[in-house]
């Protein structure tokens, strides 16, 4: 029952964007670690202005 809760947990923050740091972090170390000119990883404050930034843009309506 306990592993049926977390995975559910898990599914929730996938669907809310929760995770999205996470993931950000995990690209960054398998992609861009081993390059030497990489860009540092964003800090969470950094990644979440961006994230808003970017979804926010723009014209977001219909008409």
């Amino acid at each position: 029952m306990l592993k049926k809760i977390i995975h559910l947990w898990h599914i929730l923050r996938q669907l809310t964007g929760d995770d999205a740091y996470d993931v950000y972090l995990k690209h960054h170390a398998e992609f861009h670690e081993s390059s030497v000119d990489a860009p540092p990883a964003l800090s969470r404050k950094e990644f979440f202005k961006l994230w808003q930034d970017n979804k926010w843009k723009g014209v977001k309506r219909c008409c």
